[in-house]
């Protein structure tokens, strides 16, 4: 097959982002490429046009290759429930869980769904671009491997790997991950990229040098750092590329970062707004401070609303609710507003008491739903994705809102991805603005969600024709790793 595995140094080292990039570059030329992740852990999915679940970069990194996204992209998706508990979605759909104990043994089922994704993905593009997880030198991991180098020894993949200069310590991360990799493993590591650098790149040559004579591969590029870059970060809630974007915007939204966020992407297109700051945050002073708060969705509903309370979160949301200033729960935040939740399956707390705000109540049912619903609010056309066990069940008078409720300055909805809709998102803002007493309407011209998010992919893709020796890229991606690359001890067996 004709392909690549891009690996990082690190987990955030930029994989993600190299993927959706090298894939946009790609289709540029004619290419007809997808993206690959055989093991992705994140609370941040997507569902995808026939009702299958992967993971959101997967979901974007298709959408940079101009092709659907189809669960094969993404076959394996673990979803933390908590740290030593994983929910499996294999091929789109629920499989279970997976227990810290079990990752070292239980994954050989995995690596056969995983492995036959990727066969059926290169029988029907001429390319697959493979995202590695982590970083390919876990050792400990290796035995059992069908992500990193595991995947790539078995379809002879070409393997260039990504350092995030930024963090400090780039030169020895890369070599290191070299030197831990045993021989087999070394042979296909081809080449080294270097991404997030800020400054004259003249000063960074000699080391350039040295690490390619001291491991025999070469640096195919210098990625810089792209301000604005900021597209669904598979860690929930990360938003670093944003984060600060917008300061000094009329309008201020405090989301909550609950330990377990799920799905929160949908603050992304809030934060996009021009006059909108959007800040993540624990503190109550800010969520009692803040013209708009949001409480996003969350892969243990009933455990971040205990963590609620105990930080005195959960009074600084009644207070406002209270006083008539807007708050806005999304999926799982919209769980912890009904008046009670039954939850017998995640967290097993059986029925417990909600924040009371909205009159509904929650009932947790094993089927989980996935789905993509579309519906409209004041005229304004709705398209989104839901996933999620609990189900919301009205229990008294309010208005509707979306497929939930909206009671005085309190909203609620299952629905994410809603906020991506341009026209209904600047209306809902004027509405809750109006509310919180600011005045704040839509810029005229403000671009939409969409082209943003295009505009980003294309910057992507230009960074990569710039930056990167894309020849000896593509040279990989037809031909293979050389047959010549040398080992660098001590290597593992």
């Amino acid at each position: 097959m004709k392909g690549l595995l891009v690996a990082g140094t690190t987990s955030d080292a930029g994989k993600s982002l190299v993927t959706a990039g090298i894939c946009r570059w790609l289709a540029r030329q004619g290419i007809r490429v997808a993206p690959f992740k055989a093991q992705n852990m994140s609370n941040n999915s997507m569902v995808c046009a026939d009702g299958s679940e992967i993971g959101r970069a997967q979901w974007v990194q298709a959408r940079a290759a101009g092709v659907e996204p189809e669960a094969a992209m993404n076959p394996v998706l673990l979803k933390p429930g908590s740290d030593r508990r994983s929910h499996v979605v294999a091929m789109g759909k629920p499989f279970g869980t997976l227990e810290a104990g079990e990752y070292a043994t239980g994954r050989a089922g995995l690596a056969e769904i995983a492995f036959g994704a990727l066969d059926d993905l290169s029988g029907r593009f001429d390319v697959v671009v493979c995202e590695g997880a982590g970083s390919p030198a876990e050792i400990n991991l290796r035995a059992g491997d069908y992500v990193n180098m595991g995947l790539a020894r078995r379809f002879r993949l070409p393997v260039v790997v990504v350092g995030d200069i930024d963090r400090g310590g780039v030169m020895a991360s890369m070599f290191g991950t070299l030197a831990l990799l045993s021989g087999e493993d070394q042979a296909l590591l081809a080449g080294w990229i270097v991404n997030k650098f800020r400054g004259d790149v003249g000063l960074l040559r000699p080391g350039l040098s040295s690490l390619e004579k001291l491991t025999g591969r070469p640096v195919l590029g210098v990625l810089p750092w792209l301000d604005g870059v900021w597209i669904d970060s598979e860690d929930a809630l990360a938003a670093a590329g944003w984060r600060g974007q917008t300061a000094g915007g009329a309008l201020r939204i405090a989301v909550v970062r609950f330990p377990r966020a799920s799905n929160a992407t949908d603050v992304d297109a809030l934060a996009a707004e021009p006059g909108v700051t959007v800040t993540l945050t624990a503190d109550a002073d800010t969520v009692a401070d803040s013209d708009i708060v949001v409480l996003p969705g969350s892969r243990a509903t009933v455990d971040d609303l205990r963590w609620l309370r105990g930080r005195g979160l959960a009074d600084a949301v009644k207070a406002r609710a209270a006083a008539g200033r807007p708050v806005l729960g999304i999926c799982g935040g919209y769980q912890m507003l009904a008046a009670t939740i039954d939850d017998a399956l995640e967290s097993g707390a059986g029925l417990v008491e909600g924040l009371g705000l909205l009159p509904t109540r929650v009932e947790f049912a094993a089927e989980k739903v996935l789905g993509r619903p579309a519906g409209s609010w004041r005229g304004q056309p709705v398209s989104a994705y839901e996933i999620h066990h609990g189900i919301a069940i009205p229990t008294g008078v309010a208005e509707s809102f979306l497929d939930g409720l909206r009671d005085g300055a309190v909203w609620g909805t299952m629905w994410h991805g809603a906020f991506e809709n341009d026209a209904f998102r600047r209306a809902w803002l004027t509405e809750a603005a109006a509310q919180a007493e600011i005045s704040w309407s839509p810029a005229p011209g403000a671009p939409t969600f969409t082209s943003l998010r295009e505009s980003m992919l294309d910057n992507l893709a230009d960074a990569i024709d710039e930056h990167l020796n894309t020849p000896a890229l593509l040279d990989l991606i037809t031909s293979g790793a050389p047959t010549t690359l040398p080992f660098v001890p001590p290597g593992v067996p």
